[in-house]
């Protein structure tokens, strides 16, 4: 299958389309000495999460191609069940950005707190591995128009970035 096939539908899809929320209670395995989540931990969820949403708006297998910021804002507690929610916030021919949103709140209820927030970027894949074209993405909220407005702007910083420093390439390691 070439990535021009035509049975492949790219009509335009919603930001609420490729939404998805997931959630996990964090545990011993997931922390360190000090009974706070690794790292490590987060990340992964993140990345599973904004896997999923960008397969839900290109309707393919999408995969990590890089991350243009992630933050850790506030720590994660063994016992706190961690919330995770992704969407789509702008696309280009091939890639998507996802914008994910981690909170966590004590597993006996409480307040929720924002503890990490992320932006990666997908690569939509065809059935042979090659890049495939994505669908448009329909913004329908001040909100979404904000975080795809948002979205240019990190796109500009790292084509600039890769302009100024050159691409990553292993040999140079």
């Amino acid at each position: 299958m070439t990535t021009d096939q035509p049975d492949h539908d790219l009509s335009p899809r919603p930001v609420a389309a490729s939404r998805i929320s997931l959630a996990r209670t964090m545990s011993h395995l997931d922390a360190n000495p000090l009974g706070n989540v690794h790292g490590g931990v987060v990340m992964r969820e993140v990345d599973t999460a904004a896997g999923m949403a960008a397969a839900r708006h290109a309707s393919r297998i999408c995969v990590t191609a890089g991350i243009d910021e992630l933050s850790f804002k506030r720590p994660v507690h063994v016992g706190d069940l961690l919330l995770v929610t992704a969407s789509v916030n702008d696309v280009g021919r091939t890639s998507l950005e996802v914008g994910v949103r981690v909170e966590a709140e004590p597993w006996h209820g409480g307040e929720r707190r924002h503890t990490t927030s992320a932006y990666l970027v997908m690569v939509c894949l065809d059935e042979d591995g090659h890049p495939a074209p994505v669908p448009p993405l329909t913004v329908e909220s001040e909100d979404e128009r904000r975080r795809q407005a948002q979205a240019a702007i990190r796109r500009q910083v790292r084509k600039e970035r890769i302009a100024r420093v050159g691409a990553w390439q292993p040999e140079h390691f």
